[in-house]
Order: C-alpha cells, then structure tokens, then sequence
C-alpha cells in the first residue's frame, strides 16, 4: 500500500484525507439515520396510551422529545394539544422542519465529495503530465521519470474516481432514506392530531361546552396562571 502511494506522489494525499472524511461521515449517517432510532416502533402508540392514562407532565415529554426524531415531533404536538388545530399543526410542522435539517446534516457534505474528488484526481493527473514533460529532454527522456510521472497521473485518476462513485451513492441513499422518514414523521405527527383533536371534542362535549368557549376557557386559565 505505502509503495502505491509513493508511486501516486504527493497529490494522493489530498485524497487519502478525503477518503477519511468520507467514510466518516458515510458511518454517520449510517447511525443516525437508523429506523429504530429516528422512528422507534410503536413509539405513537405508547405516547398515547400513557397520555389517556397519565397525561404528559414537563419530565415525560423532554424524555420524549431526547429520545427520537418522532419523539421530538410528537412532543411538539402535545405541548399545544390545547391550541387550535391550525395552531398544532403548525408547531409540528417547525418541530419537523428543524428535524428534518438534522437528519440531513452531512449529506450534502457527502455530496460536495462525491463532486471534487473527481476534480482532486484530475489535479494529480495534471500534476503527473507535468513531470512527464519535464522528463523530456535535449538528451532524451528520464525514463524512471517518465514512468513516476505516468504513474502519478494514472493513480491520483484512479483514486479519485474511487472515492466519488461510492460517496455519491451513500449521499443519493441517504437522501432517499431522509425523504423516506420525514412523510413517515408527516403520518404519525397528522395521526396525533387527529387523535387528539378527536378527544379534546369528545370532553368538551362531555362538559357541555362549545369548542370556542373551551378554547377561551383554556385561554383565560393560561392568563391566570401567567399573573
């Protein structure tokens, strides 16, 4: 290995820490973009089963809301169960976008290899047609000059190409692997507030109120409990 980069010349090492950056964040995003921990299954069940049974004290949902990427825009919904539809979708909604920006961190990083690796290579080629011009001479060509320059040009190729076709792959996958889980994220969040704005009607109807006086019920309690 160490001969080959001897052969490839200084340029190799541009790549070589390029690889390394690559592979870093290929490994990354491998185990941040798990299913089972950006959608735990099962996860919306039990948040509304311990909701019915014991509702979300402040603990349970910065618990909820660590846990997961779904946990934290499941969280986001319940902190405004009392808010109006249109209100909760909305702060899902931010919760998801900001989500979303964290499942995708690197990816473009991924990406931006995957374009100048190529570019990095062909710089080593440059650099490898220079020597061999510079071989030549009055005298003849250096053949032991000729054949290092040959090889800088064709390794430092080589290299590069090797590291953008597999970096471009993971950021094309991984991609698709973020799409996938954010319409995930969109069905479960839009599930809750179904489910929730389904029992905040059914109790208000229990205590005889019309959906606008228990919004401005709830309104005028967070007012009281604000002075």
């Amino acid at each position: 290995m160490y001969s080959i980069i001897q052969a490839a010349g200084w340029p190799i090492w541009a790549l070589l820490a390029t690889s390394v950056i690559a592979l870093a964040l290929v490994i990354d995003r491998l185990i941040a973009l798990r299913r089972d921990r950006v959608l735990p299954s099962g996860l919306l069940n039990r948040v509304l089963v311990d909701y019915n049974q014991h509702g979300f004290p402040p603990e349970a949902l910065r618990t909820l809301a660590t846990g997961s990427a779904l946990g934290q825009v499941l969280s986001a919904g319940i902190r405004n169960r009392h808010a109006t539809r249109a209100s909760m979708r909305e702060a899902i909604e931010e919760e998801g976008r900001a989500v979303a920006h964290d499942l995708s961190r690197f990816v473009g990083a991924l990406a931006t290899v995957a374009a100048i690796a190529p570019l990095m290579g062909l710089f080593g080629t440059v650099i490898g047609m220079i020597e061999i011009f510079g071989a030549q001479s009055p005298a003849g060509a250096n053949p032991q000059q000729l054949a290092h320059g040959i090889s800088v040009a064709l390794y430092n190729t080589a290299f590069g190409l090797i590291i953008a076709v597999p970096a471009m792959i993971f950021s094309r996958y991984f991609r698709a692997v973020v799409e996938g889980h954010v319409v995930e994220l969109e069905r479960q969040s839009a599930k809750l507030v179904n489910v929730l704005q389904v029992e905040r009607r059914s109790r208000t109807t229990e205590l005889g109120l019309t959906p606008d006086s228990a919004r401005s019920g709830a309104g005028s309690s967070s007012v009281q409990s604000g002075s």
